[in-house]
């Protein structure tokens, strides 16, 4: 049986693609890096974001650093009231699973101030254990360190928590540390994608994850 339900953030709790888009295009121009289409940026959501720009740039260490930076700034401008928003029936379903005695943890290559910043805006706190950001963790998705992280908190094997995510890196994260995988088709990541990576179960609605067996209480 399920104990622990460990989940993405950025296309798969919440509905961050069109502001990362323009915040990687505002980079590039700002640092007059070659142009990269809107979807080869979308391609590299849920990377670490200084890897975002080495693979999508080919660009050195140093550099891509640099480019981090000038995105962080740039993601916090156009971070207004209401640009993200959670995708439908999210709220009501994290809230449902731990109403049922689920624990919820959140794992996001996102850096700790803004996704601290998202969990506390849409309420998310009270309905969940435990938050891990890339400035946690040594090695990032699909390293299986993330998820190693939370069980061993959690006091909690593999075999008994499920990892939900949008995009091939959580699914290979999920399945390189011995969890059961989900993966959401309305996020980054298109199904086959998600299929190749392994995921045992894709959901076309958050609300979806009630029709596990393993969380049925």
């Amino acid at each position: 049986m399920t104990h622990l339900v460990i989940l993405d953030f950025d296309g798969t709790l919440a509905d961050t693609q069109p502001i990362i888009i323009a915040s990687i295009q505002h980079t590039l121009r700002e640092l007059h890096l070659p142009s990269r289409s809107d979807a080869e940026c979308r391609s590299i959501i849920g990377l670490p974001l200084a890897q975002c720009f080495v693979t999508l740039c080919g660009v050195d260490g140093e550099t891509a650093e640099h480019c981090a930076d000038v995105y962080r700034r740039v993601f916090d401008e156009l971070n207004t009231d209401g640009r993200v928003v959670l995708f439908p029936h999210v709220l009501d379903t994290i809230m449902a699973l731990h109403d049922q005695g689920l624990q919820l943890a959140i794992c996001s290559s996102r850096g700790r101030p803004t996704l601290e910043g998202f969990v506390k805006s849409f309420h998310l706190e009270d309905n969940v254990s435990m938050v891990v950001s890339a400035n946690d963790v040594q090695h990032h998705k699909p390293h299986p360190e993330p998820v190693q992280k939370i069980l061993a908190a959690l006091g909690v094997e593999p075999e008994e928590a499920v990892v939900v995510g949008d995009a091939s890196y959580d699914i290979l994260m999920g399945r390189n540390a011995g969890c059961y995988t989900v993966g959401v088709t309305y996020g980054n990541q298109s199904p086959a994608e998600l299929r190749a990576a392994g995921a045992d179960m894709l959901i076309a609605d958050f609300a979806d994850l009630m029709t596990l067996k393993s969380l049925q209480r």
